[in-house]
């Protein structure tokens, strides 16, 4: 390779001061959620019957659903730094709201309510946002790394956030849960509000654009992706492996336990399997900060993730499943971090947000949807054939990825280091 041929030399991310300042802040805002969500499930347990608490509990997850494409034009139009720094601060302005109401009285479940429905439309606006930051703060050679930085980030906060939020529920009830979820969600603002953005260059959106309505754009965003040589295979891709993947590590988890006599620890010792692979997953991209023939890696990774998630049906003993819920988390957790590297890395920045609100659309409004048919499959031909059935189009997503020459051979940006 010649001089001219070389990337820039740039330092990597995990040494970029601006790059920790936003890792420290989705951190805070990530475990502010997980305890906020906690706080939510209590509160709503303790004000109405348990059906009543699974619909407020619904709630936010139907109206992210609704909105979610809605948010990403949003992103789009006013930038994804505003629009993340307007979510946290309503977050945070809403959330300490709600715990001085529950210090002060006792209001009706119809708060909560109210409160998961706000929740869900900022969760609409701010996770097309959140994706669709990192360009603007990252050099596209350093993106793979930032993926990676976020996926231990997520984990961080969920090792954290369930258990901070059960040891606030336990000394002061519902409302210093919600008074920790918010401080968390103050903590983010000022390392949102001191990150440096990267301006955009010429073809990167930068240019002036005419004024259009928010249905042309999402209508253009849209046409944007299928007509992407890269992003629209891409975006299948996704679609069809978190929907044969989410429902199995769900739902079908709980009653693979219970039919094998496994308990509640057995799913725990599990969910704690997948997360050890997932971790190593974002911990290697991290590191590495590349993975040559991304593509075709992550194609192939969905494949062989969806094997060991069909094998989980089949081992009769929970040592065995465990290790193979580490197979499925390190699988997973490559193929995800290498999805979101090759969106941003391929993606015009202009357009970043109404991507990540597709994708993510397909990840957190359509993939749960399965999630009763799942249960119901298991009740009446049991694991086995449902987990098989699921880990069949988990594997067509990566199949198909193979098959589509311009994804299989779509890298990411080289670099030098410092």
């Amino acid at each position: 390779m010649t001089a001219t041929q070389l990337a820039p030399v740039e330092r990597p991310a995990y040494r970029d001061p601006n790059i920790l300042r936003w890792l420290g802040a989705y951190t805070a805002s990530a475990t502010g959620d997980m305890v906020y969500h906690l706080a939510l499930s209590w509160a709503a347990v303790q004000s109405g019957t348990p059906a009543q608490a699974g619909i407020v509990l619904a709630l936010s997850a139907v109206m992210r659903a609704l909105l979610m494409l809605g948010g990403g034009v949003v992103a789009d139009r006013f930038g994804p730094w505003r629009v993340v720094i307007s979510s946290d601060a309503v977050r945070c302005v809403v959330v300490l709201g709600l715990a001085a109401t529950l210090a002060l009285a006792t209001p009706g479940l119809w708060v909560l309510a109210a409160v998961a429905l706000v929740f869900g439309a900022v969760d609409a606006l701010f996770m097309p946002a959140v994706g669709a930051l990192p360009p603007r703060i990252a050099s596209a050679g350093q993106l793979g790394r930032v993926q990676g930085m976020r996926g231990l980030a997520y984990r961080i906060s969920v090792l954290v956030g369930a258990p901070l939020g059960g040891l606030a529920v336990a000394l002061g009830g519902s409302a210093a849960a919600f008074g920790a979820a918010g401080l968390l969600f103050a903590l983010s603002l000022p390392l949102l509000l001191t990150l440096r953005l990267r301006a955009l260059q010429p073809g990167e959106g930068a240019e002036v654009r005419a004024k259009t309505t928010a249905l042309q754009d999402l209508t253009d965003g849209l046409r944007y992706i299928r007509r992407h040589r890269v992003l629209g295979p891409l975006v299948v891709v996704i679609a069809l492996s978190d929907l044969g993947f989410v429902g199995p590590l769900n739902v079908g988890l709980a009653l693979l336990s219970d039919q094998r006599g496994w308990g509640a620890a057995g799913i725990g010792w599990i969910l704690a399997g997948f997360g050890t692979g997932a971790g190593a997953a974002s911990l290697l991209l991290t590191v590495r900060g590349r993975i040559p023939r991304a593509g075709f890696v992550l194609s192939w990774t969905i494949a062989l993730g969806a094997v060991s998630i069909a094998a989980l049906a089949y081992v009769p003993q929970l040592p065995v499943a465990v290790a193979v819920s580490v197979s499925v988390g390190l699988l997973a957790g490559l193929s995800g971090a290498l999805c979101g590297a090759l969106t941003q890395t391929e993606c015009d920045p202009a357009y970043l947000g109404r991507v990540t609100s597709v994708t993510t659309f397909f990840s957190l409004g359509i993939a749960p949807m399965s999630f009763p048919l799942t249960g119901a499959a298991v009740g009446l031909w049991g694991p086995a054939p449902v987990f098989t059935a699921s880990a069949a189009v988990c594997a067509l997503g990566g199949i198909y990825g193979l098959s589509v020459k311009a994804l299989r051979r779509a890298e990411l940006p080289r670099t030098e280091k410092v």
